[in-house]
């Protein structure tokens, strides 16, 4: 099993473009130079061990969150199609600098999660893991029942974070932490 601590998801390889090997990726990163700069990246089936390999190419389809990148070895569209759903993966300790009111999504982890009842504020639970390879969504775990429960990861729903002191608050609509 693959400790969640030390990668990050930051592109999901939708299908393969063209007959030269380019695969498009789905970008889960702000981080646009992951797949426009050369280097090194590591890919990963489902949950088998992540395989290293080398960036040669990549842009950006105006208007969308989607790359069409070049991989080291991956020739024809027959080998581009294998890698359909595979995961481009990078160390935690190789995350950028942020600004000061930035966070990355890993660090939302074991944060308590907390409601605004009657102008107080409850703990409810606390946040075990994301999913992100289609939208950002939290798993929260319900102190209550110990139910686990996905809330979009929205200003909406989530209006504020405070990594400072390990919490977030959340305004879910009725009804969604009983799903």
């Amino acid at each position: 099993m693959i400790n969640k601590n030390e990668w990050l998801t930051v592109g999901l390889i939708t299908s393969c473009h063209g007959i030269n090997g380019q695969v498009k990726v789905k970008s889960l990163s702000d981080f646009e130079e992951r797949f426009l700069k050369p280097g090194m990246r590591w890919l990963q089936k489902e949950n088998e061990p992540p395989s290293q390999i080398k960036l040669i190419s990549g842009f950006k389809q105006p208007g969308k969150e989607i790359f069409i990148v070049k991989l080291q070895g991956i020739n024809t569209r027959n080998h581009a199609e294998q890698l359909k759903k595979f995961k481009i993966l990078v160390k935690t300790d190789a995350l950028p600098k942020l600004k000061k009111e930035e966070f990355h999504l890993l660090e939302l982890i074991n944060l308590e999660v907390k409601t605004l009842e009657n102008d107080e504020l409850k703990t409810i639970g606390k946040v075990v893991n994301l999913e992100n390879e289609k939208n950002n969504l939290l798993i929260i775990e319900l102190f209550k029942n110990q139910k686990k429960v996905l809330i979009p990861f929205v200003q909406e729903i989530v209006p504020l974070v405070d990594i400072k002191n390990n919490f977030i608050i959340i305004n879910p609509p009725n009804g969604l932490l009983e799903l």
